[in-house]
């Protein structure tokens, strides 16, 4: 792995290298040796298990009763979550301010105007939901939440549970109050969001968030009680407490012991025994707090001091004395999170921990993991596990969850992308590269000093691309510096042995110098032997090859540096001679006042005395002036490389989109900016990347949006400095327009859904004097990319916990090239003044790995935030088919009356059109196979109650829990023996799980056409694609024969280049729609044996039988496939 990756991860704390060991953590915090054994408490204390304490709960009308949770004794008289109703004890509200939610104040972001939502946490700090017997006693409490009926009318009730937790009511009701309840053992199911058709029908899905909804499944015939809250937290809550009961109610015997401690109790107990080494039964405040900060880095001192006094007084306690109850309870409620405990309950079985087969479900049907073993499970929990209990008992308790949550291992970044995972062996124009400009600067052109550093720090962030403006210095001496600014000045030959001794630290692939020379010819000479003397073997100048038309790949300049500068002609008989200065020396020159500008061909240019011997080091990046692209496309060498200024370029990228993605597959070019940025802002290179530009120079010293996007972006081939371009901007033959605003013809558009929960450790932003220690967060979201791309959304601001934020808002982008799209999450400090920057986190869209994942956070200057994370659930599906295994499901469902064909376009040349228009009718079977399979797939998945995003494993573990939930025996088995699984019942079933049935027996049929019938098609379609190459070379000629001439022969070029591409596109596309078919055979075959609905026990995976052609995946390389995709 790279130096610089490595670094990142040791920069960013427990996130990326969490302690494997937290409970050493604890015992080294409480002032013992690593060696001492942690032993559970010296006497037993009797803590009451969940059924027990919620069943000492009653509805508050009935009086305040004493509860006991999580070791601590409490009363009841809180404010009634959802409803208007408030309660004003004094007790209750101890250091809480209950403010009323509404809009607090409006904001702006730059080139936007809109409100800035506020939002209050329903659930004040004294409530937080850290247990199942806190949920049931909030839902005995009891709130107002609206009735959704299926005329789509909406209804407040009041909705709580029984004391015997049997029953769920609601009042008032024109029903009798025996008919207004559901018996808790008939529910069969609890789903988040909007996952019924009442919820999803028309006018009633834009007037409340998804995260407010959810469904109560319940009967025999599978009805539906739809309900929405006033705030996510409730919903998490009654969910979190339904799903428990459910479970509960099947598995009556392992209820714990209520004279038994549990696991989490037990181990912070031994904790608190550790410390108290004098066993007085009690530790003082500060070694307490110690404690409690050592198993929490990121929580404030203040914050745990301020529980332990509250706590304290809520008992009648005072001193700095904090005993066992106390310390406990501080604990409970400052270290759980309730988005991890929701979480938690959903996975468990029954109780308030994992284990190994509940993980083993989490790890495969959330994370999308592959492959998942028992023995796996049970290393994860020997690796987070705190308690020595549950590591002997393989058990996961809410800590070793949140341990491993927090780990590298449930990391946003696909790890397979922290190694050079691209295919590396194209031509270097195939590549972007990670470049720096003026990269001896430490700050702006004007008042910036220069400093050695600033170049070993480029190369440690992946820069493969330095620029070295050489002016003549004493001595004889050339010296580095920019423009006017000689206040401080860099010896070149220093700067040579600086870039020698770091080139290839944290890259092994090729170094390209960019050499701007204002020399006199002696200095050059000076230059010359410098370089030769420094770089020695290391630098390349075999001239290059007559016979090639592309530029070698990196792999085969591996340790080698390249000489990006002017170049004499071959054999050139004198020792020195002119050469026009690229646009870029000359602006230098211009700001130094020394230029001497005359014109050729209309565009400025400088002489240049150069020296021969300084020349002969330039081979494979011989600069020289760009004219025009129809020029360049007769003239220009695959060795010559032309320098862009940003404002050319831009001109370029929106008046001749097409021509500068296709003058970028077979030259490099470089854009640097404009000499105005005398501030050395950055240009956005997301700009001239979508037009194929190779190195677009940064100012590495300038920190903000543009450096982050470009660091981001690298990160995603081993932070290597090279990240090879989409395949539609590299194949000779294509149609890409670099301000396409729609999907591209034979790209698969992706479907982001991102679903920002939480936020942890968040600092109050450097320098911010405003509000005191409060934060008031808000986050951007954004893709970047393409224009079609180009999007963000924002969350509401969260003002009370700002520094652990509960967000729970769900967003969705629509991502028409995915390997050029980039995910930004910024964190902001809502403020009155200016909002202010708290953190971000970038990434390459490809580099996204889907479920439950904390993104950590960046400061202004690139450094990792200590503890600081966000928490999101990613889940990636196909717009139309598509995607990469394991990662992405199918989506939106067209009829096939509404069904969008691609189709080829007329170029006016009689016998290409009558080619193309051969083809029409494979491109329309290509579609009908793909979007059959997504219509019954997406028709399947709506039955078993999930979106479009679910995996075929979470379908296969709802219809598992259905049959496990019913009061009858339900038998339905999957058999897996034959390549295609069916799924069978055995005896009568509820109507909806035929309803199932019947939509998995679709998806299996039309899973099966498409497998088998993708061969035929995609060979008609790629058998097409290559007679339309052959006009290629001749196409002009055959045009102009055909009187075709000017733009109509520039249209029939463009349309030709479409054509090309849609046929190209549409066989990957299907040879991907196969792919995934057969990776979805092979979920639901996984699944089944994980859910014990396998008719056949742990049958082995059936292999597809060979000797059908039409079974065998296409492989990823067929037809000399260069994407390089990891």
């Amino acid at each position: 792995m790279m130096a610089e990756v490595q670094a990142t991860e040791n920069a960013s704390g427990p996130l990326l290298n969490p302690s494997t060991a937290p409970v050493q953590v604890a015992a080294e915090t409480a002032g013992l040796n690593k060696n001492d054994a942690v032993l559970p408490p010296s006497s037993a204390r009797a803590f009451l298990d969940v059924a027990a304490a919620a069943v000492a709960t009653v509805h508050p009308v009935f009086g305040s009763e004493v509860v006991y949770t999580n070791g601590r004794f409490k009363e009841h008289g809180s404010p009634r979550i959802g409803s208007r109703s408030r309660d004003n004890s004094a007790e209750r509200n101890q250091g809480v301010v209950n403010t009323p939610c509404g809009i607090m104040k409006d904001g702006s972001k730059q080139k936007q105007v809109r409100k800035k939502t506020v939002s209050f946490s329903s659930m004040p700090n004294d409530r937080k939901i850290n247990s199942t017997a806190a949920c049931m006693a909030f839902m005995m409490e009891g709130c107002e939440m609206k009735k959704v009926r299926s005329n789509s009318r909406m209804y407040n009730r009041y909705f709580l549970l029984d004391p015997d937790m049997h029953w769920l009511r609601w009042e008032p009701s024109k029903k009798d109050s025996e008919k207004a309840k559901l018996e808790i053992k008939s529910i069969k199911e609890v789903r988040l969001g909007k996952k019924t058709p009442v919820l999803r029908s028309n006018g009633l899905s834009d007037q409340f968030p998804e995260e407010c909804a959810f469904s109560i499944i319940y009967g025999e015939n599978y009805e539906s009680l739809d309900l929405v809250a006033s705030t996510p937290d409730v919903v998490n809550t009654w969910v979190m407490g339904l799903r428990y009961l459910v479970s509960y109610g099947r598995h009556t015997v392992d209820i714990v012991d209520p004279s038994q401690p549990s696991l989490r109790t037990s181990w912070i107990g031994s904790v608190f025994e550790m410390a108290d080494v004098k066993k007085e039964g009690h530790i003082d405040l500060s070694r307490a707090t110690q404690i409690i900060k050592g198993l929490n880095p990121g929580m404030k001192a203040s914050q745990i001091e301020l529980k332990f006094k509250e706590l304290q007084k809520a008992k009648d306690q005072y001193g700095e004395a904090i005993n066992i109850d106390v310390f406990i309870e501080a604990y409970c409620e400052l270290c759980t999170r309730p988005e991890i405990f929701f979480l938690l309950v959903q996975f468990s079985s029954n109780k308030e921990y994992l284990d190994c087969k509940d993980l083993m479900l989490f790890v495969e049907v959330e994370q999308g993991m592959e492959g998942v073993t028992e023995e796996m499970c049970r290393d994860i929990v020997q690796k987070y596990e705190p308690s020595i209990d549950g590591r002997e008992r393989g058990y996961l308790s809410i800590d070793g969850f949140t341990h491993y949550l927090l780990s590298s291992e449930c990391h946003i970044f696909d790890p397979q992308h922290k190694l050079v995972c691209q295919d590396m062996t194209q031509p270097l124009s195939h590549y972007y590269i990670n470049s720096s400009h003026n990269a001896s600067l430490l700050e702006d052109h004007f008042w910036g000093s220069s400093d050695i550093s600033s170049y070993i720090k480029a190369l440690k962030m992946g820069c493969r691309s330095l620029e070295m403006v050489v002016w003549d210095g004493p001595d004889n001496e050339p010296l580095i510096y920019v423009g006017s600014s000689v206040a401080s000045q860099l010896a070149f030959c220093r700067v040579l042995e600086i870039i020698n001794q770091h080139a290839f630290e944290c890259s092994e692939y090729p170094l390209i110098i960019c050499l701007v020379t204002h020399c006199c010819v002696l200095q050059q000479k000076v230059m010359a032997q410098h370089i030769k003397k420094i770089l020695g073997e290391k630098l390349y100048v075999d001239p290059p090859s007559l016979e090639e038309n592309y530029l070698p790949s990196p792999e085969k300049l591996k340790g080698k540096i390249l000489l990006k500068g002017k170049r004499l002609p071959p054999n050139y008989p004198d020792s020195e001679g002119d050469v026009t200065d690229e646009e870029e020396g000359m602006e230098m020159s211009r700001r130094a006042g020394t230029a001497e500008k005359d014109q050729l061909n209309g565009i400025g240019y400088k002489r240049l005395r150069l020296c021969k011997d300084l020349s002969d080091l330039v081979s494979l990046c011989k600069s020289v002036q760009f004219r025009d692209f129809e020029t360049s496309k007769r003239e220009q060498k695959y060795w010559e490389i032309c320098s862009f200024n940003e404002v050319d370029a831009n001109r370029f990228a929106n008046e001749y989109p097409e021509d500068f993605v296709s003058y970028n597959k077979r030259f490099l070019s470089r854009v640097y900016p404009t000499p105005m940025r005398i501030d050395a802002s950055n240009m956005n290179p997301q700009d001239f990347w979508k037009c194929g530009c190779q190195i677009v120079a940064m100012n590495f010293q300038t920190p903000g949006l543009m450096m982050d996007l470009n660091l981001g972006w690298f990160r995603q081939n081993g932070n290597c400095g090279y990240v090879l371009r989409p395949a539609i901007m590299r194949e000779e033959v294509s149609y890409f327009s670099a301000n396409a605003r729609d999907s591209l013809p034979g790209v698969s558009a992706q479907l982001l859904h991102i679903k920002v929960i939480s936020g942890q450790n968040l600092p109050k932003p450097r320098g911010s004097a405003a509000k005191g220690d409060v934060v008031e967060p808000y986050i951007y979201v954004e893709i970047h990319g393409i224009p079609a791309d180009c999007a963000e959304q924002r969350t509401k601001t969260v003002s009370q916990n700002g520094d652990n934020p509960i967000f729970d808002e769900s967003f969705e982008f629509q991502i028409n090239l995915p390997e050029l799209a980039v995910l930004r999450s910024v964190v902001l400090d809502d403020d009155y003044i200016g909002d202010e920057f708290i953190g971000q986190y970038t990434i390459p869209f490809e580099c996204l790995q889907p479920g439950y994942r904390h993104v950590p956070l960046q400061s202004l200057t690139g450094e990792f935030l200590p503890n600081t994370t966000l928490f999101v659930h990613i889940a990636i599906t196909n717009r139309r088919g598509g995607g990469k295994a394991h990662k992405r499901g199918l989506s939106v469902r067209k009829g096939r009356k509404a069904r969008e064909y691609t189709s080829t376009k007329t170029t006016g040349i009689k016998i290409v059109d009558e080619l193309f228009r051969a083809s029409t009718q494979p491109l329309r079977e290509a579609t009908d196979l793909r979007e059959n399979v997504q219509n019954a797939t997406v028709s399947f998945k709506e039955l078993c109650g999930l979106t479009p995003a679910a995996n075929m494993k979470q379908c296969i573990l709802t219809v598992s829990t259905w049959l496990l939930n019913s009061e009858r025996a339900l038998r339905v088995s999957v058999n897996l023996t034959e390549a295609y699984p069916t799924m069978e019942a055995q005896g009568p079933i509820p109507e909806l799980l035929r309803k199932v049935l019947t939509a998995y027996d679709t998806m299996i049929q039309t899973s099966r056409t498409l497998i088998e019938s993708a061969d035929v098609v995609y060979a008609k379609l790629m058998q097409a694609q290559r007679a339309g190459l052959d006009f290629h070379e001749d196409l002009h000629r055959i045009g102009a024969k055909e009187g075709l001439k000017g733009r109509k022969l520039q249209k029939a070029m463009e349309s030709y280049a479409w054509n090309i591409t849609v046929l190209k596109g549409q066989a990957d596309l299907l040879k991907h729609a196969k792919n995934e078919a057969v990776d979805t055979l092979r979920q639901i075959h996984h699944a089944a044996q994980s859910c014990g609905l396998s008719k056949n026990g742990a049958a082995s995976s059936p292999e597809l039988p060979r000797a059908r052609a039409g079974l065998d995946v296409i492989p990823e390389n067929e037809m000399g496939s260069d994407n390089g995709s990891c």
